[in-house]
């Protein structure tokens, strides 16, 4: 070859091109790693917890590694998906994945790095949740908005909900003075997660009602619909066991009513999610193939569970208990059923000579 940096059959070349298309969603990975994590500790499962743990933790490093390698030598591409509706709230998975790994760490002691990573996912929370819906849909001269609105715009939701779950668990442990600052982040990031859980599904019912749908518009990140819900009663019950404040006393009652009834709507959500999937691979045979989005179907999977088995302890309701622990055994067979997938595609991309990068990349 008479120029190294344009064989693709170099394993750098093919790793250079596989950071320059990684897609911003990819925190998912660690969002769905953790939670299953945090499911399997809250079940007593220590072994098997911590491995997902590590698993968590490694994957935020490297992709977070990763990430900031594109912002440097690839500040076009990343600004290009800043600009794309489809893939622009996938920048909130890093709030949710940072807030998830910081709770997760949380449970084995670790309250000072809780606090540290829930300190950088509320920056994070500020800058991003006015920058991606300007860059993305606000800011773009195109119209009408709404034909562009899909299941990754619920990571936004996901994202301030996470910030909740966060504040709520470092506040037991936090001094009397930082108690009212963290039930009054992590009442005002449920409220504002609620809020637009709405807004975001109102726009994509919008869409699937007004445009044509096709089998290929229905990707997996849809799922995220239930897993945004399941976050809200997590969050929901957490913040009803903090200690009294006044954020808290004064949302106490609406916060614990309103858990059981986003719990209820999760669960209707989810054979809706389930035949749209029916409907897309088994009837319109689109293929089954790895891809990024499918870390936003595990998590949903794993958050159903986990909300589950909280409320259902916080609350006294054995049923919805016993239901987010079978989920959870569902949601580690499909964590590792995806696990193995995407080792498998990450070792075909990077080792397999003559892949097309942008169209099945290491992370794109």
């Amino acid at each position: 070859m008479t120029s190294t940096t344009q064989d693709p059959n170099l394993f750098g070349t093919r790793l250079t091109e596989a950071v320059r298309s990684l897609t911003p969603g990819y925190f998912a990975l660690t969002m769905a790693s953790g939670i299953i994590s945090v499911g399997l500790e809250l079940e007593g499962f220590a072994t098997l917890s911590a491995a997902l743990l590590v698993i968590c933790a490694l994957s935020y490093i490297v992709i977070l590694v990763l990430s900031l390698v594109r912002l440097v030598r690839f500040r076009e591409d990343m600004r290009r998906d800043f600009m794309d509706p489809s893939r622009a709230f996938g920048f909130f998975t890093f709030i949710a994945g940072t807030n998830v790994l910081g709770v997760r760490l949380g449970m084995m002691g670790w309250q000072g790095t809780t606090a540290a990573l829930l300190v950088v996912a509320v920056l994070a929370w500020v800058v991003l949740g006015y920058v991606v819906p300007w860059t993305a849909v606000l800011g773009r001269d195109e119209r009408p908005v709404v034909k562009d609105a899909n299941g990754t715009w619920f990571i936004w939701c996901v994202a301030s909900q996470s910030v909740a779950v966060a504040a709520a668990s470092v506040e037991p442990l936090a001094g009397p003075d930082w108690r009212p600052t963290l039930a009054l982040v992590a009442v005002t990031a449920w409220s504002v997660g609620l809020i637009l859980y709405a807004a975001v599904g109102v726009f994509v019912s919008l869409r699937l009602m007004t445009y044509p749908i096709k089998p290929e518009d229905l990707r997996p990140q849809y799922f995220v619909a239930m897993g945004a819900m399941a976050i809200s009663v997590l969050a929901g019950a957490r913040i009803v066991e903090m200690a009294g404040a006044p954020m808290v006393d004064a949302t106490r009652g609406l916060v614990a009513g309103s858990s059981v009834v986003f719990w209820a709507f999760a669960s209707w959500l989810f054979p809706v999610l389930l035949a749209a999937g029916w409907w897309r691979h088994v009837i319109h045979r689109v293929p089954l193939a790895f891809e990024p989005g499918l870390w936003s179907v595990i998590f949903p999977l794993g958050m159903y569970a986990v909300a589950g088995i909280y409320l259902g302890r916080a609350d006294q309701l054995p049923i919805v208990a016993l239901i987010g622990r079978a989920e959870l055994w569902i949601a580690v067979a499909a964590f590792l059923t995806t696990f193995a997938a995407m080792l498998r595609h990450l070792w075909i991309t990077l080792m397999s000579p003559g892949m097309r990068h942008r169209g099945s990349g290491l992370m794109g």
